[in-house]
C-alpha cells in the first residue's frame, strides 16, 4: 500500500512540476505593425536546466518556417555548460534561417573570459549577437539592448543609427527596460520572468522582478508608452528545475 502512495505522489510532482517544463507550446501572437515577417522568439534557455533537447528545436523550425528568429538572453550562466549552449546554437541556426540575438542577466555573471567565449559560439554558428546596437533587416530595423537588470543597457548608443520612418523591433532580455525607455519603437520582445515558472497568486509580491512585475505585467502582449511589447513565458528554467501551471514557450509572431 506504501509503494502505490509513493508511486501515485511520485506521478502527481512529475506531472504538475516536471511535465509542463517538457511540454513545448509554440503561442501565436499576431500583431499587424507594417513589418510584414514572421518572428520566431526563443527565449531564456538556461541550458544547465532545459529539457527541450536540440533536435526539438530543430524540428520545430523547419515546422514553423519563420522568416527570422531570435533569442532574448540567458543561455548559461555557469562555464561548463557553453559546449551545451554551442549545441542548441547549431540546432537553431542550422535551419539557415537569419537568428539575432542579445544577452541576460545569467550571461552576464559569468567570467570574462566565459562571457567573451559565449559571444562566440553564438557567432560561430551564425547567431548575430546584438550588444547596444542595431541592423537593418528588408523593410525593418532589429534594435538590440543589452540587460537592463545587469545595468549594461544603452538606450542612446542602440538607437544612434535607427530611422525613426522605419518599424523598428527592439530585442532585449529584461522587459522592465520599457519603464525607462524613451524612446519610440514599433515593437519590442524580452523574457526574463518565466511567465512567473509557478503560477502562484501573487509570488511577484513577494519576489522582486522589478516594477512590471510587481503589476501583474510579467508575461503575454502589452502596451507601452512607447510602444507595445510581448513578454515570453521563455523555454528554460533557472532556481528549482520546474513550472507549475506555466508551459515552456516558444512565439511565433506574426508581424
Amino acid at each position: 500500500m506504501i509503494y502505490y502512495i509513493i508511486l501515485f505522489i511520485a506521478a502527481v510532482i512529475y506531472f504538475l512540476l516536471v511535465f509542463p517544463t517538457q511540454w513545448l507550446k509554440v503561442e501565436r501572437v499576431r500583431y499587424s505593425c507594417g513589418i510584414g515577417s514572421r518572428v520566431l522568439q526563443i527565449s531564456d534557455l538556461h541550458v544547465e536546466k532545459l529539457r527541450i533537447s536540440p533536435r526539438r528545436l530543430t524540428r520545430l523550425i523547419k515546422k514553423e518556417a519563420p522568416d527570422y528568429i531570435v533569442l532574448t538572453g540567458d543561455f548559461t550562466q555557469k562555464s561548463r555548460y557553453l559546449s551545451k549552449v554551442q549545441r542548441y546554437a547549431h540546432a537553431i541556426a542550422g535551419p539557415g534561417i537569419p537568428v539575432f540575438a542579445v544577452l541576460g542577466n545569467h550571461d552576464h555573471r559569468l567570467k570574462f573570459t566565459a562571457f567573451n567565449q559565449l559571444i562566440r559560439i553564438l557567432e560561430g554558428a551564425g547567431i548575430q549577437v546584438l550588444i547596444n546596437e542595431s541592423i537593418v533587416v528588408d523593410n525593418f530595423q532589429i534594435v538590440g539592448i543589452d540587460d537592463f537588470g545587469s545595468k549594461k543597457s544603452k538606450v542612446d548608443k542602440a538607437f544612434a543609427n535607427v530611422d525613426p520612418s522605419k518599424p523598428i523591433l527592439v530585442l532585449t532580455h529584461n522587459p522592465n527596460l520599457v519603464l525607462s525607455i524613451k524612446r519610440k519603437y514599433t515593437y519590442l520582445m524580452a523574457g526574463h520572468f518565466h511567465g512567473m515558472q509557478f503560477n502562484v497568486p501573487y509570488l511577484f509580491q513577494y519576489i522582486d522582478k522589478g516594477r512590471l512585475a510587481a503589476d501583474g505585467i510579467y508575461k503575454g502582449m502589452h502596451s507601452g508608452t512607447h510602444g507595445t511589447f510581448y513578454i515570453s513565458k521563455g523555454i528554460g528554467q533557472a532556481g528549482i528545475n520546474a513550472r507549475f501551471l506555466i508551459r515552456s514557450e516558444v512565439t511565433l509572431h506574426e508581424l
